[in-house]
């Protein structure tokens, strides 16, 4: 049996709780009287996590579940090395955030910051995400550097902003400034994406299944043709709940010629 955790349902509770440390690793092992006495973080005030969730089971199979309203808990399976962690609704900002391994996956939607710097293992979101997912912490050189996240529904602005390594999947539309100043990995986005997608990318691929975006002008026009990586890629992501149909060719083009124009831009090509 997982450890379980549901939030006491009590009027005028704390309006953020920062759940970090709570992890299957840290507290495998241990009785569910000596977790719920564990310390935690609510409105910037130390607590015991037994203060606000009834505590049950136990993590000694490397599984923590969260039932309930989880959209004002914060940081929810931040540093998460190995294990499993599932969230069965909605998760507040930082879920995942600076992940080694492991997974999470929520039901509902997720905050700001989704897996920001993550640098190993996988994300799923059933819902949508606030913005910043995959990216860096303001005054981060480097946002995801490895994993995978997979957002069913959409995403904010700046996904993947400064994204190093692994893949972001998202199988809505994305706002604003998507993979912004990227230094390498892969974003794919299903749906229409925000304006000035890529702009600053130094490196790494920018996957449009399809829309057509209106690129900054430091982009360049590349050729049509069909990578042998873009099937591949689309298959995985297929296996991870996000299809799409090939179309019959890929636009390719490159930038930001700002910052070495090494970066990569694809979307179906204009009939």
């Amino acid at each position: 049996m997982p450890l379980v955790l549901v939030p006491h349902a009590a009027p005028g509770g704390p309006l953020a709780v920062d759940l970090a440390g709570i992890l299957p690793d840290r507290v495998r092992g241990l009785a569910a009287m000596e977790i719920a006495r564990l310390p935690i973080a609510a409105d910037g005030r130390r607590c015991e996590l037994g203060e606000l969730f009834a505590v049950s089971g136990s993590a000694d199979d490397d599984r923590i579940e969260c039932r309930g309203d989880f959209s004002r808990v914060h940081r929810v399976g931040a540093g998460l090395a190995a294990g499993r962690i599932d969230v069965d609704g909605e998760v507040g900002r930082h879920a995942g955030e600076g992940m080694t391994g492991g997974t999470l996956a929520v039901t509902g939607s997720a905050g700001d910051w989704l897996a920001c710097e993550m640098t190993g293992g996988a994300v799923h979101v059933g819902g949508r995400c606030g913005d910043n997912a995959a990216a860096a912490l303001p005054g981060s050189p480097l946002g995801m550097r490895g994993g995978m996240v997979v957002v069913a529904g959409d995403a904010g602005g700046l996904a993947g902003a400064r994204m190093r390594r692994g893949v972001l999947a998202i199988g809505g539309a994305c706002g604003a400034a998507a993979a912004f100043e990227m230094r390498a990995g892969t974003v794919v986005v299903a749906g229409a994406v925000g304006g000035h997608p890529a702009a600053g990318m130094r490196r790494g691929s920018l996957v449009l299944l399809r829309s057509t975006p209106q690129l900054p002008p430091t982009f360049s026009r590349g050729a049509a043709w069909t990578p042998t990586f873009l099937p591949l890629l689309l298959r995985r992501l297929a296996a991870a709940g996000i299809a799409a149909t090939l179309p019959g060719r890929w636009r390719q083009w490159h930038g930001d010629l700002l910052t070495g124009g090494r970066g990569e831009v694809w979307c179906p090509e204009a009939s």
